[in-house]
C-alpha cells in the first residue's frame, strides 16, 4: 500500500466537502524576525510592543499577513498541491489579532467547483478559516484555485460558482478589542498623515522596489510550510521557472506600502485579489495604492480606508489595464483591502 501522498486532484473534491488541515503550527518572535528580515515591513504596531500598549493592545501582534500565511500555508497540501494558479481572493476578514505563542489551525470547505472548456484542469473555490488553540476564529478568506485532473476522462461536475460579496462593507470590520488611537505617536509611527488627509480617488507612488531572488521566495514559502510543488521544482513547469508564491508578492508590495501609508496600520479585510501576471525570480517588485474608500469606526481615534494595492514588475505607475480591459503585462498583482488609521 502507497505511504505517500500525491495531493487531490479536481475531481476528488465535492460541494459542501469539510477538509481539516494537519500540522498545527505554534508561531513566536522567530516568525516576526523572519518576516522583517524577508521584506521590508516596518508598521509600528507590529514592530513594538510599547507602541501596541499605547494603542490598546495587550502587545505587538505578529503581522496580519504573517498570520495569513502560516493559515494559507496549512490549506496547501489538500488545496493547492496540484494548483497550477492561485486566481483570487474574496470576503477576507481578519478577527482576532494572533499573537507569539498561539497556535494556529485550519480547515476548509468545498464551496464551488467548475471544469475548464480544456477538460485538463477546473477551478475549486473553497472558504478558508484559521484558529487559535481557544477554538477562536484569527481569520477566513475565500480563494479560488485553478487544479490539474489526474483523469482527463473523469465526468465533469455541475458547476456551481458561488456567489461572493464583491467588497466587505465597514459593517463586515471587526475592530480589535481594545484598540484605541485617540493617543497615536505620528513621530514613532514615521509619517505625519492620519485618516483626514487622504482622499476618495487619490493614488500613491510607493517609489522604491526590491528585486526577487530565488532563495529568498523559496525560504519565505517554506517558512508558512506552503508545500506547492510550482514554488519549488523546476521541473513543475515547461518554460523550468518556479513561480513565485502570490503571497510573497502580497507581503513585499504591503511592505513597500509603508512609504505613503506607514499609518494604515492594520489590515481587517480583504475585498478582492488578483494575482495578474505570475513574477519570476529576478523580476522588480514595485508598488502603488489608490484609495477607495474611508469610513468611521466605533473605535476611539480609528478610521477605517479602503486600498487597492497594486505591485508591478517596474513598470510605470498607476497604468493598470488596457483597452480591452484585462491586465497590462507588467501588474503582478491587484489587491483590495481594508485597513485601520488613526483619525
Amino acid at each position: 500500500m502507497a505511504k505517500t501522498n500525491p495531493g487531490r486532484f479536481f475531481e476528488d473534491y465535492r460541494i459542501g466537502q469539510v477538509i481539516d488541515h494537519a500540522v498545527p503550527r505554534t508561531v513566536g518572535q522567530g516568525e516576526r524576525a523572519l518576516y522583517h528580515a524577508l521584506y521590508p515591513a516596518r508598521h509600528a504596531l507590529y514592530a513594538s510592543d510599547e507602541f501596541a500598549r499605547a494603542c490598546g493592545l495587550p502587545g505587538s501582534p505578529l503581522d496580519d499577513l504573517a498570520a495569513f500565511h502560516v493559515v494559507f500555508g496549512k490549506s496547501v497540501p489538500d488545496v493547492s498541491l496540484n494548483a497550477v494558479a492561485n486566481l483570487g481572493y474574496a470576503e477576507g476578514r481578519w478577527l482576532t489579532p494572533v499573537y507569539p505563542g498561539d497556535t494556529l489551525r485550519a480547515s476548509s470547505e468545498v464551496i464551488g467547483l467548475k471544469q475548464n472548456s480544456n477538460g485538463k484542469t477546473g477551478v475549486v473555490y473553497v472558504r478558508t478559516r484559521g484558529r487559535n488553540q481557544h477554538g477562536d476564529a484569527v481569520l477566513e478568506y475565500c480563494r479560488w484555485v485553478m487544479v490539474r485532473k489526474r483523469d482527463m476522462d473523469a465526468a465533469a461536475p455541475e458547476a456551481v460558482v458561488p456567489d461572493l460579496k464583491k467588497v466587505l462593507t465597514p459593517d463586515d470590520l471587526v475592530i480589535p478589542q481594545g484598540l484605541d488611537f485617540s493617543g497615536y505617536d505620528f513621530t514613532l509611527a514615521g509619517e505625519p498623515h492620519r485618516w483626514g488627509d487622504y482622499d476618495v480617488g487619490e493614488t500613491i507612488d510607493h517609489v522604491d522596489g526590491v528585486t526577487i531572488e530565488e532563495a529568498e521566495h523559496m525560504m519565505a514559502t517554506r517558512l508558512w510550510q506552503n508545500t506547492a510543488k510550482v514554488h519549488f521544482d523546476a521541473t513543475f513547469r515547461a518554460d523550468g521557472q518556479r513561480l513565485i508564491y502570490g503571497g510573497h508578492i502580497i507581503s513585499m508590495a504591503r511592505a513597500l506600502s509603508f512609504n505613503g501609508l506607514a499609518n494604515a496600520q492594520m489590515i481587517v479585510a480583504l475585498n478582492a485579489g488578483a494575482h495578474a501576471n505570475p513574477c519570476f525570480s529576478g523580476n522588480t517588485v514595485k508598488a502603488w495604492s489608490q484609495v477607495l474608500d474611508k469610513a468611521e469606526t466605533a473605535a476611539p481615534g480609528v478610521g477605517a480606508i479602503r486600498l487597492r494595492l497594486v505591485a508591478t514588475r517596474g513598470g510605470a505607475p498607476f497604468a493598470l489595464k488596457d483597452e480591452d480591459g484585462k491586465y497590462t503585462p507588467d501588474v503582478l498583482l491587484d489587491l483590495d483591502y481594508w485597513a485601520l488609521m488613526p483619525r
